[in-house]
């Protein structure tokens, strides 16, 4: 090839090149939309750079963005109970830390076994008054790796989920890939409508929620059971924002209501009421067995530290014997309720220990978060989509049995100032 024919098919790659890569995508500015999309929406979330200090919650220590460190309290926190600092959890995670060290070797069925495992899955089992349980990193995990199993062990399994289900358990339904209804929330008539149309045959699951931890509402637990029981449905509960809070020894409002031997699986966490991290289904044996062998999100996943299940061990066991402890909750959420309905603020009603303040805008939403923060050291997220539907925007508030009544009065009264100073509607409408 002649030196003009080789600069000619050079200059021609050359060319080639630089058209190809003026059609690659720009990943960069997908990204940079995507942030964009999220900030003009008013909802982007800015993480507090906080540090709880042991002995002293629901206090704990801010790093504001100057880098001062300044005294918060704390108003959001699913530590519902504190146990995150309890001396018999924290106790019971240093004892297994110098005896087994820090991670647990791998998977449950390679080399992550141990006997931390089989004795908080026995503890577990007996809290809710089944013959086994499970455990898995996380209640999201529990929720989406069973729900999504469920439907290989049973093929052609029916869904039933209520509308305002767990994003974990949406996701375990649709991973599953058959066919599911969504019956609208907490609407038995609805649910009893859908059930009656499916094939009496086919094998049916209703799921959903004691405690709808957004709302603050309560499931009829007792004929949600004898109406799937009725079309021959399981019933799956998920009890994360439950168990530890409700019932005599913290088995949740299926303990409660007294309907928990009816309810053939129970799911929750270890991460809320009992304070330290990992999820758990409970149920027949041999339910359990099966989900163990089936479930990806179990098999393939590194098991709990030894530290975490002894910490969550510790707590359940000393939750069962302090019931003093729910009652102080249940006194104190109901004490915050009172305050801020007396106050005239848009506190939406709850029966459980979750006490949401209607806002109504995200902007504005995240505007009353951040002068409570910066002005008032109280610390409390912004709530918005998708975790609530648009035009729902809230503060959740999560009173503990450690928050006083000077922490209660201090609150009502900076949200005082901030609904006069933000000029919202006193029912939540956006700013006029």
């Amino acid at each position: 090839m002649s030196p003009q024919a080789v600069r000619i098919a050079v200059g021609w790659k050359v060319l080639q090149t630089r058209e190809a890569a003026s059609a690659i995508m720009d990943y960069k500015a997908a990204f940079e939309n995507a942030v964009r999309q999220v900030r003009d929406e008013g909802r982007y979330r800015v993480f507090a750079d906080l540090k709880r200090r042991r002995g002293d919650f629901p206090h704990a220590v801010w790093r504001t963005p100057a880098g001062k460190l300044r005294d918060v309290v704390v108003w959001c926190s699913n530590d519902y109970l504190g146990q995150g600092q309890n001396d018999a959890v924290i106790a019971a995670m240093h004892a297994a830390l110098d005896e087994a060290g820090a991670g647990s070797g791998g998977t449950r069925n390679i080399s992550g076994t141990t006997s931390y495992h089989v004795e908080l899955e026995r503890e577990l089992a007996e809290l809710h008054g089944k013959g086994a349980a499970l455990l898995f990193t996380s209640g999201y995990v529990s929720n989406q790796a069973t729900l999504s199993t469920l439907q290989k062990v049973l093929p052609g399994l029916i869904m039933f989920s209520d509308a305002l289900n767990h994003n974990s358990m949406i996701a375990g339904i649709r991973n599953g890939g058959g066919p599911r209804h969504i019956f609208r929330h907490n609407d038995l008539e609805h649910l009893e409508s859908l059930l009656a149309a499916a094939p009496r045959e086919a094998p049916k699951l209703v799921a959903f929620e004691s405690v709808y931890s957004m709302d603050g509402d309560i499931a009829d637990l007792a004929a949600t059971v004898a109406l799937a029981k009725r079309y021959g449905a399981l019933t799956y509960l998920d009890e994360v924002h439950a168990v530890g809070l409700y019932g005599r020894r913290g088995g949740g409002i299926s303990e409660r209501d007294g309907v928990a031997e009816q309810i053939d699986i129970i799911e929750g966490t270890l991460g809320k009421a009992f304070g330290v991290m990992g999820g758990y289904i409970a149920g027949d044996a041999i339910m359990i067995d099966a989900i163990r062998s089936y479930a990806d999100g179990f098999i393939f996943t590194t098991s709990l530290p030894p530290v975490l299940s002894a910490g969550a061990l510790a707590s359940i066991r000393w939750l069962k014997v302090h019931d003093e402890v729910r009652a102080r909750h249940q006194e104190r959420a109901t004490a915050l309720k009172r305050r801020l309905s007396e106050a005239g603020l848009p506190v939406m009603p709850s029966v459980s220990h979750i006490v949401p303040v209607l806002v109504g805008d995200p902007v504005h939403c995240k505007l009353i978060s951040d002068v409570l923060l910066d002005d008032h050291g109280i610390y409390v997220q912004p709530i918005n989509y998708p975790t609530v539907p648009k035009g729902t925007e809230r503060l959740r508030f999560t009173p503990t049995p450690f928050h006083t009544d000077a922490m209660m009065d201090h609150l009502v009264a900076a949200l005082e100032a901030l609904w006069a100073r933000c000029n919202i509607q006193r029912l939540g409408g956006r700013a006029a």
